[in-house]
C-alpha cells in the first residue's frame, strides 16, 4: 500500500517546548546529545542495519521525524507528514544518519562548537564514528570501538527520553534479526501507523496538556500564581563564577569516571548516611566553591537542577511515545560559609539538607500548579526575549513591550536570585540500560549534554556500567579560567576526601 496524498498532522508547541524552541533558532542553544562509546562486531553497525533500526524508532516516536513551523510567537507548530511507504521512512532515516571517522573528542567538539547539526526542519539525527587509529579493547579482532551520537532538539524531549531511546535502539540493533527481518518489522510498523483509517497518526501531547488539571475558576488560578511567586521569592543565592565577555563560545566537557570498586564504596557510604549520591554532589559543589572563592560567606549558595515531571503526568491516550519534554526546575540553597573543622560532619549535614529540600519540592502539594506556572512564565519570557532579539536584528532600536500581563510578574521584574551552577543528576543509568538485552554490544562510555549559550555551565553526575561519572560542561572562553580550574579540582579532591 502507498499513500497517494500523504496526510499531515500538526499541533502547537506548549509553553515549555516554546521556551526551548525560541532560543534555539539562531545557533542551536540547548540542542541535546547523548554520546555512547561501545564495542561490537562490524556487521552490527552496517549502515543498512542501523538505518532500519533508526527508521523503526522514528515511526514509533513521531516527534523525532517532525519539523517545526513558526507563524508567530504564540503559534509555533510541530508538523508531521506521513511517509508514503516503508521505503520512504527508510530513506528519511538514511538522510538523518551520518557515518564518520574520528575520535570521541572530535565528534563532541564538532557538535558543540561547530555549525549547528540540527534545525527546525531536522529535529534529530544519528552520527556513528569509528576511530581507525584507536586500539581495540577486545581480544577479538572483529570487535571494534565505535562512538554513537544521538542528537535531538531539547523541545522534542529530555534526558529520560534520550536514555530510554538508546536502550531500545541497542536492543533492536543487537537482536538476532537479519536485515530482511528488520525490513519486515519496518513494514509492520509503517502499517500500524499509516494503514487502515490512519488512526495511529497523532503527535504526543505537550507537558502542559499532560499535567493533571486543578480546580476550575479564577480563585484557584490566583492562589496558584501567588504560591508560585512566593516560592520563587524564597530562593536566594549570592554566588557566581566570574565571567569574561567578548570571546567566541567554546564548550568543553572534562569528564572523570571512578572505577567500580571506588564507586561501590561511595554509594555504600552515602547509603549509611541516608542520602543519595545526587544529594552528596550538591554538598560537594557547595564545599568546592567555598574552598575556591569564599569572598561572600554571609550569602547562601544556590544551585539549580531539573525536576522530572513524568511521575506526575496523566497518560496520553492516543500516543504512547516517551519522546516529549517533561521537566521543570528547582533550586537547592546551602550556606556560603564553610568551617575548617568538622568538615565531614558539616558535609553530611548539608547533603541531608539537599535531600530534604529536594524531597520537599517533589512532594509538595502544589508541585503541579507550580510546574504549570513556571512553564507559563518561561514561555512568556522566551517569547518576549525572542521578539526583542528579532527587533534588534531588524534594526528596531526600541525594546518591545511585554507580550502578556504574566510577563510583568514580580519573578521577572525583580532580578532572579543568582545561581552558582546547574546540576544534572541522572541517578543510576544502569537501571535504564538493560545491558543483558544487547549482548552483541558492550557499552563502556557515556557522555551527555547540549549546545550551550555563551557563559553557560552545567555539572553532570550519574552511575553507568558500575562507575560513577562526573563531568563539567562549560564555555571555557566565558569564565575566569583559573577560578573554574580550581573549582573543578576542588570538586574532585573533595569527592576523594569525603566520599572515599
Amino acid at each position: 500500500m502507498h499513500l497517494q496524498n500523504p496526510i499531515c498532522v500538526e499541533r502547537k508547541l506548549g509553553d515549555t517546548e516554546a521556551s526551548y524552541f525560541l532560543p534555539s533558532r539562531e545557533s542551536g542553544v540547548n540542542d541535546m546529545y547523548l554520546h555512547l562509546g561501545f564495542t561490537t562486531q562490524s556487521r552490527t553497525v552496517e549502515r543498512d542495519r542501523i538505518a532500519h533500526v533508526w527508521a523503526i524508532l522514528r515511526l514509533r516516536h513521531p516527534l523525532l521525524a517532525s519539523s517545526v513551523e513558526m507563524h508567530d510567537y504564540h503559534d509555533i507548530r510541530f508538523v508531521s507528514k506521513a511517509y508514503p511507504s516503508p521505503e520512504g521512512a527508510l530513506q528519511d532515516a538514511n538522510d538523518n544518519l551520518e557515518y564518520r571517522n574520528g575520535t570521541k573528542d572530535e565528534l563532541l567538539d564538532s557538535y558543540l562548537n561547530g555549525p549547528r547539526t540540527l534545525s527546525a526542519k531536522r529535529l534529530s539525527c544519528l552520527i556513528l564514528s569509528h576511530d581507525e587509529h584507536r586500539l581495540n579493547t577486545s581480544d577479538s579482532e572483529d570487535w571494534k570501538n565505535y562512538d554513537l551520537l544521538i542528537c535531538t532538539t531539547h523541545y522534542v524531549g529530555d534526558g529520560m527520553a534520550l536514555h530510554q531511546f538508546a536502550n531500545d535502539f541497542f536492543t533492536i540493533l543487537s537482536s538476532k534479526k537479519e536485515n530482511d527481518e528488520l525490513h519486515e518489522l519496518l513494514k509492520e510498523e509503517w502499517r500500524l501507523r499509516y494503514g487502515g483509517q490512519f488512526s495511529a497518526i497523532c503527535l504526543p501531547i505537550s507537558l502542559e496538556e499532560r499535567l493533571p488539571p486543578g480546580p476550575a475558576g479564577k480563585f484557584y488560578q490566583a492562589t496558584s500564581r501567588v504560591d508560585f511567586m512566593n516560592s520563587q521569592d524564597k530562593v536566594v543565592g549570592g554566588h557566581s563564577f566570574p565571567k569574561r565577555s567578548g570571546n567566541e563560545r567554546k564548550t568543553i566537557v572534562p569528564t572523570v569516571a571512578f572505577d567500580e570498586e571506588r564507586t561501590k564504596k561511595m554509594l555504600k557510604l552515602c547509603k549509611s548516611h541516608n542520602v543519595s549520591i545526587s544529594s552528596a554532589i550538591f554538598a560537594i559543589c557547595n564545599i568546592a566553591w567555598a574552598r575556591t572563592r569564599n569572598d561572600k560567606p554571609h550569602l547562601p549558595i544556590m544551585m539549580y537542577s531539573a525536576l522530572n515531571l513524568r511521575p506526575y503526568l496523566s497518560p496520553d491516550e492516543q500516543n504512547d511515545s516517551y519522546w516529549f519534554i517533561a521537566i521543570s526546575y528547582f533550586n537547592i540553597v546551602l550556606p556560603g560559609f564553610f568551617p575548617s573543622t568538622d568538615v565531614a560532619k558539616i558535609f553530611w549535614h548539608r547533603a541531608r539538607s539537599a535531600k530534604e529540600q529536594s524531597t520537599k519540592i517533589a512532594k509538595h502539594r502544589m508541585v503541579i500548579s507550580r510546574s504549570r506556572e513556571m512553564a507559563k512564565e518561561r514561555g512568556d519570557r522566551a517569547r518576549q526575549w525572542a521578539k526583542e532579539d528579532d527587533d534588534t536584528a531588524r534594526g528596531v532600536a526600541k525594546a518591545s513591550p511585554p507580550l502578556t500581563a504574566a510577563v510583568t510578574s514580580s519573578a521577572v521584574e525583580k532580578p532572579p536570585s543568582t545561581a552558582l551552577i546547574g546540576l544534572s543528576l541522572l541517578g543510576n543509568l544502569d537501571g535504564m540500560y538493560k545491558h543483558a538485552a544487547f549482548p552483541q554490544i558492550k557499552l563502556h562510555t557515556l557522555t551527555t549534554g547540549s549546545r550551550q549559550r555563551s557563559g553557560a555551565m552545567l555539572l553532570f553526575g550519574y552511575t553507568f556500567v558500575g562507575k560513577l561519572w562526573v563531568s563539567l560542561g562549560y564555555d571555557e572562553n566565558g569564565f575566569d579560567k583559573d577560578v573554574v580550574d580550581r573549582f573543578w579540582a576542588n570538586v574532585l579532591t573533595s569527592m576523594e576526601e569525603l566520599l572515599l
